[in-house]
């Protein structure tokens, strides 16, 4: 099996990953930039981010590679708008967006020529955004980390997107090895998302302690919650998680009305960010569902290394 390149619009990327946007500031120029000089589609992380820290972390990824750098933005945050035409003034390469659905935003991206690609967890969404111009789709399953839009396996899904749409087709939700991208492609991707493996990087911004947790993470530890987006979202138990089962009282006292619509029952900002930082007790850690497969920290070019091989090396009858 060829390496096959992932085309999206205009953008050719050599190899056919893109690396998850990963909130807030796990997926930060200096791993966006790595994946990107590996020939991947490398992205930003923006929600969590003001305006201004995201132009400056587009503008040091771009410093530090000539690769395609692409930039993530919740739809669910309300300045939602005002990241994304600052992406677009930075003349971004391309525009990922999920936990929600913006018409706008293909109508932003057709005025700027700037591919927009969004995360759809349905056949329905999908032909949806191609109808309204989506350059591309990425798939999302249930085994994804994070907020989620669905209940159903990833393998479920994707034929049904596949046989859906003419647009290309990246799986995600809960693949971590060059094992998992090369027999995705063969099922008919034209690319692969990954979030957890590449947030066990040595590029990742997390904190030390937050890599550990992931880890040090077996299977039964990656439990849902209830996020205040209004979603479902994966990641890790820890004893904020619990508290959450127990119905403890977390409710934030303060808020900057980082979300267009949040219910209130935590600050889901302020516990990424805690995590981020290194609080693995009190922060919230999201986590893909095969998170427990992943042994240790790689540098991006590792990863890409294994993903090369095992695409070359593929062989059907051994699935």
């Amino acid at each position: 099996m060829k390496i096959p390149e992932l085309r999206i619009a205009n953008l050719v990327a050599k190899i056919p990953v893109i690396q998850g946007g990963m909130a807030v500031k796990i997926s930060m120029a200096p791993l966006a930039a790595a994946v990107a000089e590996e020939g991947g589609i490398g992205i930003i992380a923006g929600s969590g981010l003001s305006v201004e820290e995201l132009i400056a972390e587009i503008r040091e990824a771009r410093r530090r590679t000539k690769g395609i750098i692409g930039v993530n933005i919740m739809f669910a945050v309300n300045e939602f708008a005002q990241l994304v035409h600052a992406a677009f003034d930075e003349k971004i390469d391309l525009l990922v967006s999920g936990a929600g659905f913006s018409r706008d935003m293909f109508t932003w991206g057709k005025e700027k020529g700037i591919p927009v690609v969004p995360i759809v967890s349905s056949a329905k969404l999908a032909k949806l955004s191609e109808k309204l111009g989506a350059a591309a789709v990425i798939v999302e399953g249930v085994e994804a980390g994070g907020h989620l839009g669905t209940d159903r396996s990833i393998h479920d899904i994707l034929p049904e997107v596949i046989a859906a749409v003419s647009i290309p087709v990246i799986g995600a939700g809960g693949f971590v090895d060059g094992h998992d991208v090369a027999q995705t492609l063969k099922l008919g991707a034209d690319g692969v998302q990954m979030g957890t493996r590449f947030a066990l990087s040595e590029e990742s911004g997390a904190a030390i302690e937050w890599k550990e947790a992931m880890l040090n993470a077996n299977e039964e530890d990656v439990v849902f919650i209830h996020s205040p987006v209004g979603m479902p979202a994966r990641g890790i138990k820890n004893p904020f998680t619990q508290m959450l089962d127990d119905e403890v009282d977390v409710k934030p006292t303060e808020c900057n009305h980082c979300l267009k619509r949040c219910e209130r029952n935590f600050c889901v900002m302020s516990r990424l960010i805690k995590a981020q930082q290194g609080d693995v007790r009190e922060g919230v850690i999201f986590s893909g569902a095969k998170v427990h497969k992943i042994k240790e920290i790689l540098s991006v070019h590792k990863i890409f290394e294994d993903i090369k091989n095992s695409i070359l090396s593929f062989k059907e009858e051994e699935y």
